[in-house]
């Protein structure tokens, strides 16, 4: 696993990590520390570089998923979570006991679309829909020439090879958001609740972003939901989705069309939890809504060190003024001006709670 610093062969582990990103280091660098979502790991590499140019904060990120960074931050392992999905009930009250009694905070700092990848030797293009999403990773479409394909796919000549579906096996946030996208916006065909876990029948496994996308690359016929940077590294296929409103490529400018259109849940608070059901059944012409906006966990104040607020607060918003270029190298959207003011408004108030 490479840690996000260039030039520093760090291998931290829980405590260690701890016990730096509370301290300041001989060198009078400050550090924090994060953990989980393995879909924005490739961007905290590139917010850790950008730190390390223009100013002293190290910041060390490990990919491990976003149940695992959830975990650590609840236990005061790391200084945040990072998480594709909102923190659930009992999640609520036990990151608030973590940070003495004040609420978590959800900060999306990074935006990036989910790939459909797939790997079928000969079909250079392909269409699917939420409904045949469903049907595959269900296990009720078994063949890539199986008509409810065909219908969305005229003149393309597809294969009657079997499909073989590949999930998350770990409790991750894009498996939560995926499955979230199949309740929202095919409710009639995917008839479970979104959770950490997959849901679906059949098919088989793979831990984290880079085990879904090595084996979807070694394994014809095969599909998988991923992070779009994980689907071009591995030279993927990725399908354009129908999501009601015609054939939709994925690319920038229609990861970004949907997300101009985000709206949170709890509108004027600085808790800024994306309303991910709105977003996942828009059927707006021409916009790519299968986005994952991953969060940031931190707490509002009440760390034990008086200085790793401060730190986030600096970090972050270093990271909204000049983090965001070059994200879409590396497949991920730079953030919309106007989702950087409410993200702004969020961290000015780090360590006051307010």
């Amino acid at each position: 696993m490479k840690i996000s610093r260039k030039g520093a062969a760090l291998a931290l582990t829980a405590a260690a990590a701890t016990v730096l990103a509370t301290s300041c280091s001989s060198g009078g660098e400050k550090a924090i520390s994060g953990e989980g979502s393995t879909a924005q790991q490739k961007a905290m590499e590139h917010f850790s570089d950008k730190l390390a140019e223009n100013t002293d904060i190290v910041l060390d990120y490990t990919g491990s998923g976003s149940g695992d960074g959830i975990k650590k931050f609840i236990n005061s392992d790391v200084d945040f979570a990072g998480s594709d999905s909102a923190l659930k009930d009992a999640e609520i009250t036990d990151a608030k006991a973590r940070c003495g009694g004040n609420d978590a905070w959800h900060i999306p700092l990074v935006a990036g679309p989910v790939a459909i990848a797939y790997n079928l030797d000969g079909v250079d293009k392909l269409t699917l829909n939420p409904e045949v999403l469903a049907g595959i990773f269900d296990s009720k479409i078994t063949k890539w020439n199986d008509p409810a394909i065909a219908e969305l796919n005229p003149g393309v000549s597809l294969p009657d090879t079997a499909v073989k579906p590949v999930h998350r096996s770990d409790s991750s946030g894009t498996t939560d958001n995926f499955q979230r996208f199949l309740q929202s916006a095919a409710p009639a065909a995917w008839p479970y609740e979104h959770s950490k876990e997959f849901q679906g029948k059949g098919g088989s496994g793979a831990a984290k972003s880079t085990g879904v996308g090595d084996t979807v690359k070694k394994s014809p016929g095969s599909i998988t939901y991923v992070e779009w940077g994980f689907a071009t590294e591995n030279d993927l296929g990725i399908a354009a989705l129908d999501f009601g409103a015609g054939s939709v490529e994925l690319n920038a400018d229609t990861a970004g069309k949907a997300l101009d259109a985000i709206e949170f849940t709890t509108p004027g608070s600085k808790d800024l939890v994306v309303d991910t059901d709105a977003l996942f059944a828009s059927k707006e012409p021409g916009a790519y809504p299968l986005v994952l906006t991953p969060y940031s966990i931190v707490c509002s104040t009440g760390y034990d060190d008086s200085e790793t607020s401060s730190t986030l607060k600096e970090a972050f918003t270093k990271i909204l003024d000049e983090g965001q270029e070059g994200l879409g190298e590396l497949g991920y959207v730079p953030l919309p001006d106007g989702f950087k003011d409410t993200l702004r408004t969020t961290i000015d108030a780090l360590d006051s709670g307010n």
